[in-house]
């Protein structure tokens, strides 16, 4: 007797996801489905609009990925223009871009996934000087890890528990059978998630030296829409570089002597996870934070490349503009293309909402039918996995020396071989391994920029195209970065200088993707297939894995009540 576990809406994620598992009568998942349940329609909102100002509008897709959006959005421009931007605005992207990476990969491990690990309510009979010993041995570099400490959190979280208001603790698993974490280590990750929560939003002030604010940092196609004098009042100086700097060694800190140590604590009590959640075995990367130029992917510190069947022996190349290569298909989507249409590349992108689904508020969905507002990208006909263990996995495999480096590392603590790495801890584990590099390069591209500001370099930004009279009357351009969660890309067709067509075809969507015109799950859906539970009324080993993956289905231009009223709509004249 097979049984539907529906999971709606998955929380602690960015955006609107349900998930519908079928688990057969020993409760393991047979079947899934994905669905991303509002319709985003940026694209339809972009129609006519100025390509400069593309930016503005697509970095609001999402909260979270407060600057890759617009990254994207701009080089989407810049390629299509043909505008090169100067060595100082390379350099301060890439701050931005890796400020962002770090603060987001934190943010997930602490404040998204780690309560699918670590039992809250376990911590309140924990020993205080247990727990300091335990911190003392798992992060001897953190200061605060003394038994008063530990005592007064304890304190604290048991009068939070004793008020009944648990808030954002509310309506979890406490006491599911698959936590395993004795009680001093689940009261040292809840102290840690509240230390890495009030510091979080003090990496981010890098978004705010070099583009205004944050979130949602400005962008400026051609370059980055500041200016900086070191010996000015009016622009950005010496002592702001210095903030930047301090904020950069103190993420070094939270990643070396926190983030890290605690993820493999953690890791080291669930081994069998290292078997579950592998899912596709197919990885792709788009890399970035070039050193040469955005058109130089071979200098790219995040590599770019996909892996076919977890086969690590070979990297095979991605070009990005090969119309044959990326493809969206509708198959099982609430979209419609045109007659006789299948499939398309996002250059030739058709977005065209087609609602086919049961009426809210429904029990199931029907997996033989469109089920999900996510169109389904292909890459050379195969589904992919996006994100950080893509990148990893593509670096590792490319032989890069600073990958491998950390990987076996890694592995070597764990006593795990490489192949433990496809799987759902995989994932989690990569993700930190990831932050490991790039709170290291966040340090090699401030020192860059400082040569070459030392060196007379402070030019910010190429506007010598700025002007449409200086365009072609018709062109295309591709942006494309690597978002915390995976590949992304921007694809724009400029006509009589406003935008003719934009297509995002962003990290969760190929991730979330519902299965293609051929059956073939997306990356979610695989990797839920085998999934042993527990407790069918509890899935809490379902959002392990799908919060592995870090879910950031994009924001949606048409919003629903409950009973599927339609309360706004956005239309583009």
């Amino acid at each position: 007797m097979s049984t539907r576990v529906v999971v709606d809406p998955v929380t602690r994620i960015e955006g609107h996801l349900r998930v519908e598992a079928m688990l057969d009568d020993k409760g393991v998942v047979t079947e899934a489905l994905s669905s991303g349940t509002m319709w985003r329609g940026l694209e339809l909102i972009l129609q006519g609009r100025d390509p400069r100002d593309a930016w503005a509008f697509t970095e609001r897709i999402c909260g979270v990925c407060t600057t890759v959006h617009a990254l994207a959005s701009v080089r989407s421009v810049e390629d299509a223009l043909q505008i090169q931007v100067p060595p100082v605005a390379e350099t301060i992207r890439n701050i931005m871009f890796l400020t962002q990476m770090v603060q987001d990969h934190v943010i997930h491990f602490y404040h998204l996934h780690a309560l699918d690990w670590v039992d809250i309510v376990s911590a309140l009979s924990a020993d205080p000087a247990a727990t300091a010993a335990l911190a003392q041995q798992v992060s001897p570099g953190w200061p605060l890890a003394t038994k008063g400490y530990f005592a007064d959190m304890a304190v604290t979280l048991k009068k939070f528990v004793d008020s009944g208001q648990l808030g954002l603790f509310a309506n979890a698993y406490w006491g599911h059978p698959a936590y395993k974490l004795p009680p001093e280590a689940n009261l040292m990750a809840v102290t840690h998630y509240l230390e890495a929560l009030k510091w979080q939003k003090e990496l981010i002030k890098i978004h705010t030296v070099f583009g205004g604010k944050n979130p949602h940092p400005n962008y400026l196609v051609g370059g980055m829409p500041c200016s900086i004098d070191l010996h000015s009042d009016n622009a950005i100086n010496i002592e702001r570089l210095n903030l930047v700097r301090d904020k950069i060694l103190e993420a070094r800190t939270i990643v070396e002597q926190l983030y890290l140590p605690d993820l493999l604590a953690i890791a080291s009590f669930y081994p069998e996870w290292t078997q579950i959640g592998g899912g596709l075995g197919n990885y792709l990367a788009y890399g970035d934070v070039p050193q040469n130029g955005i058109g130089d992917p071979s200098k790219f510190r995040l590599p770019r490349g996909a892996i076919l069947g977890k086969d690590l022996s070979k990297v095979h190349p991605v070009e990005l503009k090969d119309t044959a290569q990326i493809t969206e298909e509708v198959a099982r989507s609430w979209y419609r293309y045109p007659q006789g249409v299948t499939h398309l590349h996002p250059s030739e992108g058709h977005t065209e909402p087609h609602y086919t689904g049961p009426k809210p508020p429904y029990e199931h969905l029907d997996e033989n039918g469109a089920y999900s507002w996510l169109k389904t990208p292909r890459w050379k006909g195969n589904a992919m996995e996006v994100g950080p263990l893509a990148r990893m996995l593509v670096g590792y495999a490319s032989g890069r020396a600073e990958f491998k480096e950390v990987v076996d590392g890694a592995l070597g603590k764990l006593k795990l071989p490489a192949t433990a790495l496809f799987s759902t801890l995989g994932r989690t584990a990569a993700r930190g391994l990831e932050t490991q590099l790039c709170v290291g390069w966040l340090m090699d591209e401030y020192d860059r920029l400082i040569n070459l500001l030392k060196a007379g370099d402070t030019r910010t930004a190429d506007v010598s195209k700025w002007e449409k009279a200086t365009w072609p009357s018709e062109c295309r351009g591709l942006g494309f970065t690597e978002a915390p969660r995976g590949a992304l890309g921007h694809w724009i067709h400029i006509k009589n200088g406003v935008i003719h067509n934009y297509q995002c075809v962003v990290p969760s969507t190929w991730n979330a993707s519902p299965k293609d015109g051929k059956g073939g799950r997306g990356a979610y859906e695989a990797a839920l297939v085998g999934t042993p539970m527990a407790k069918s009324d509890q899935p809490l080993e379902i959002l392990r894995t799908i919060h592995s993956f870090d879910p950031c289905l994009a924001c949606a231009s048409h919003v629903y009540g409950p009973d599927g009223r339609e309360l706004a709509s956005v239309r583009v004249r």
